[in-house]
């Protein structure tokens, strides 16, 4: 679907992506169409020509390596964009990572170790990304991350990164307030289920998929357009009136009873 917006004098940095199913580049790919400009993070070298193939061809878009939880890759990463951009409009935060340990056992068994380390890629790089970026975001700039409904509700065996996912939330709001003097606004959108390379490694995600689509009231899932198209909402000017929300893109399943059969488990560092 064609979206008659246009960003051609628009900046963007989309941190995360690893392949064209990433609910990341659903965002990106949405912004390229209307004209942005967009740089990339991605994690790991195992990810550089996977984002190379996605954005060649593309006018305006370069790639760099990122591990969010380093100050130093942040630093460097932030002075590409003031080197490539000058200034950015745009920062999309589509990073989650919870060990696979912590998703298999019981919540209550949940070590130290396990729980820091969801917080800090889930939650904190999303407070540490926003403090690198806003000394180049322009006022009226946004900011969108990537939630889960499993914040709110218990899902069996997400475990940690439900708590992540809720921290994630909060952090939202209280950047929304701190950046709000100067209209840049934070949102988080908390899509559905949906078959991206994070799925790959939930046991019995089928199920849980099904699930999600039995009861939404839509009787499906969400797309990966769609959740690209409120991206698109909530970066543009047409949502100027909306920050520090988590926004439901999921058919409708989060007002709904899920009865998984199937545990789900953690989600891929990237999305």
């Amino acid at each position: 679907m064609s979206l008659s917006i246009d960003m051609s004098d628009k900046r963007a940095l989309v941190m995360g992506v690893a392949n064209a199913r990433s609910l990341g580049w659903a965002i990106a790919e949405r912004l390229l169409e209307a004209g942005c400009q967009v740089g990339f993070s991605y994690q790991g070298e195992r990810l550089k020509g996977e984002l190379e193939k996605l954005t060649a061809g593309r006018p305006g878009t370069w790639i760099q390596q990122c591990d969010a939880t380093s100050e130093e890759d942040l630093t460097a990463l932030f002075q590409r964009a003031k080197d490539e951009f000058g200034e950015l409009d745009f920062l999309v935060h589509a990073i989650g990572f919870a060990p696979r340990a912590a998703m298999e056992g019981r919540f209550l068994d949940t070590t130290a170790e396990d729980w820091n380390t969801a917080m800090n890629v889930s939650a904190y790089t999303l407070v540490s990304a926003a403090r690198h970026a806003e000394p180049l975001l322009r006022d009226g700039g946004s900011i969108v991350s990537l939630t889960f409904q499993a914040s709110q509700r218990v899902v069996p065996k997400y475990n940690v990164m439900g708590a992540a996912k809720a921290a994630l939330e909060a952090a939202t709001r209280y950047l929304a307030v701190e950046l709000g003097e100067r209209q840049i606004r934070v949102n988080t959108i908390s899509a559905g289920p949906m078959r991206t390379i994070a799925a790959r490694s939930i046991p019995a995600f089928a199920t849980l998929y099904g699930s999600a689509a039995e009861v939404a009231p839509l009787g499906r899932n969400p797309t990966p357009e769609e959740v690209g198209n409120l991206g698109l909402f909530l970066l543009s000017d047409l949502s100027t009136g909306m920050t520090g929300q988590t926004v439901y893109v999921d058919s409708g399943a989060s007002i709904a009873t899920i009865k998984a059969q199937a545990p789900a488990a953690a989600e891929g560092k990237d999305r």
